[in-house]
């Protein structure tokens, strides 16, 4: 892959002929404590498909915004100083070709209708639903493979609490992601 750069909102390649910008979607997750993320991370390393695995574990907020729009990140920081807040973990669930743990708080549900109003001119319709948030640590699985799983981790599942730290913005490049943004929640809120 050529260098890449950010500029005016646009992720940029330079190459020996030109300068192509490109205007990729982005992508919005929950960032959480990082004891637990290590946690999810490496349930995910262990059954994700090596081939597909290109991310540490996430909570997906928002899958296709686009990049180059200012209020995006203004309400992102704005929706920041929120201040940390609780999470719980309360389920291991098959979705199929994966497994999933459910995530309940009323707080980040608040939060991310906040959000869908602020964002709806640009929202796809995946965004327009309402959140069933969740980190996914297995996909692109066989059915079988994902119930295995899925039962394993049920037998000696309790829920337990997380916390959420802050949001990350993130360009989707057909595949892998890179970094945009980190919008960290204020301490003490």
């Amino acid at each position: 892959m050529p260098p890449v750069f950010l500029h005016k909102g646009k992720v940029v390649f330079l190459t020996m002929e030109k300068r192509v910008a490109i205007n990729y979607p982005l992508i919005v997750t929950l960032e959480i404590d990082e004891e637990h993320k290590a946690m999810f991370s490496k349930l995910r390393k262990d059954h994700f498909p090596a081939h597909s695995n290109y991310l540490d574990a996430h909570l997906t907020l928002f899958h296709h915004l686009p990049s180059a729009e200012s209020a995006i990140p203004e309400a992102l920081q704005l929706a920041a100083q929120h201040g940390a807040f609780p999470l719980e973990v309360t389920g291991v669930k098959s979705i199929g070709n994966g497994v999933i743990f459910t995530i309940a708080s009323d707080v980040l549900l608040k939060i991310h209708q906040e959000l869908q109003q602020q964002f709806m001119p640009w929202l796809k319709r995946q965004d327009q639903q309402v959140l069933r948030p969740h980190i996914t640590i297995q996909n692109k699985v066989t059915a079988f493979k994902a119930s295995r799983l899925a039962e394993e981790l049920s037998a000696a599942f309790s829920p337990f609490p997380i916390m959420a730290t802050g949001f990350s913005t993130w360009y989707y490049l057909g595949g892998p992601w890179r970094p945009a943004a980190f919008f960290p929640f204020q301490q003490g809120s």
